[in-house]
């Protein structure tokens, strides 16, 4: 595949920057560069990342996607991917989020991993990924892509830093040892409603497969997680978009719930 030309990076790196500064819509970039490969790709999230933290944000973690078969066939790919966390994506439960923030905003609910120790490799397991876990906690992911109408090819999504755009931690952290991640059973709702269900293993059959995976692919170019990091494994059910005056509560067996309210545009 042809590559994408010089200097076309950093003009895909601008053009998203201000997308999602100016909370606009834009045209999918494969528009344009309908060459661009996945590599291309992932070095484009991270100097886009990279300009994130030259204004002040700082990385605390990873986000996972594509981590259900059934999202992987419906996007004709065989992985998942990953995007980055900053510190400035962190919501907190007790303050209502304005939507006037977003673009088109879905909630998606997660199992969140704290790490507590360093990890990096090409051959990381499950059970690797436990031994570093201090605690799982209930989340739930806003994803805000800037493409009109959510539509993109999994090249522009991974150069847009995979949607992320906010997340919120529930209070009850767990030792993840003494969960059976996959059989966790979530139910979603929506002002009261159930609006979606679903369990851990519709993360790549365990939440804790899919961090592994993050790490191994992470470990392909000399890279891992840290000590301190969030990583939110995946969404266990189909994202639900919100309006304002919405509440979405994703309410977790063992691991509790986490809320969030959404207010007017300001």
């Amino acid at each position: 595949m042809v590559p994408i030309a010089s200097g076309a990076d950093l003009e895909i790196v601008e053009y998203l920057f201000a997308a999602e500064k100016d909370r606009r819509e834009v045209v999918k970039v494969t528009e344009r560069y309908p060459n661009l490969s996945l590599k291309e790709a992932y070095a484009i999230q991270e100097k886009l990342i990279q300009k994130r933290e030259k204004g002040g944000a700082r990385r605390i973690g990873l986000k996972l996607g594509l981590t259900s078969k059934a999202k992987q066939e419906m996007m004709g790919v065989h992985e998942a991917i990953y995007g980055y966390l900053t510190d400035d994506m962190l919501a907190l439960e007790w303050e209502p989020l304005d939507f006037a923030q977003f673009i088109h905003p879905k909630a998606e609910p997660e199992i969140a991993f704290m790490i507590g120790e360093d990890l990096q490799g090409t051959n990381i397991t499950v059970e690797d990924v436990l031994s570093v876990t201090r605690y799982v906690a209930p989340a739930i992911e806003i994803i805000d892509s800037r493409y009109v109408n959510f539509k993109f090819t999994l090249a522009d999504v991974v150069a847009d830093n995979c949607s992320s755009s906010r997340f919120l931690i529930g209070s009850k952290w767990i030792c993840a040892k003494t969960l059976n991640l996959a059989e966790i059973g979530m139910v979603m709702s929506k002002n009261g409603e159930v609006a979606q269900t679903g369990s851990g293993a519709a993360v790549m059959g365990h939440p804790a497969a899919s961090v592994a995976w993050a790490v191994n692919k992470l470990g392909e170019i000399g890279k891992g997680i840290k000590k301190g990091d969030i990583i939110l494994s995946g969404a266990i059910s189909e994202a639900i978009p919100f309006e304002p005056h919405d509440t979405i509560v994703a309410q977790f067996a063992e691991l509790g719930s986490v809320s969030f309210s959404c207010k007017a545009r300001t």
